[in-house]
């Protein structure tokens, strides 16, 4: 099985610390990805829906919405909220063309930049909101990348705080 939890970042890389000023002595270390999915059938997406939470201090990467179930009449219109703060102004689906599937890059951060780069000192909720004036037949699963870091937005310790 190959799902784990854990706490704070998880780093990768050979050198933790700055020991020189040549590759192989300097951090090469860097926080992995990770991502969240939730599958919408977007004809119930009139209050907000939640899509992912994200551990305090995450940094967004990048939403998708890939569409499973093609829209018939109109691709959606939708608006996406870190802990109910608008992060998106609405987003008109434009590509994959209606009546296909396939996959939508979500802008991010229009609204507030900030929040992409740190979504809080406290586990934050990312919901969307259908915003087209009325609902259509289609389904799709959104897939939010990010990467976990610590609550106060930086990925390396300040300091050591072991045994």
């Amino acid at each position: 099985m190959g799902i784990a939890t854990h706490l704070g970042p998880w780093l990768l890389g050979t050198v933790k610390n700055t020991t020189g000023t040549t590759a192989g002595t300097i951090r090469n270390t860097g926080a992995c990805p990770c991502i969240q999915t939730k599958a919408v059938l977007f004809s119930e997406v009139t209050n907000p829906v939640t899509i992912a939470v994200l551990p305090a201090g995450s940094y967004i990467q990048n939403l998708q919405f890939v569409i499973t179930t093609a829209f018939a009449t109109a691709n959606p219109t939708f608006q996406v909220f870190v802990n109910g703060v608008a992060i998106t102004a609405a987003v008109a689906v434009a590509s994959p063309a209606l009546g296909a599937t396939g996959v939508a890059g979500i802008s991010l951060g229009t609204a507030r930049p900030d929040l992409v780069l740190n979504v809080g000192s406290t586990d934050a909720i990312i919901t969307i909101v259908n915003t087209a004036t009325t609902a259509t037949a289609g389904a799709g699963t959104f897939a939010i990348a990010y990467m976990v870091r610590n609550s106060d937005g930086t990925i390396y310790p300040t300091a050591f705080t072991g045994p």
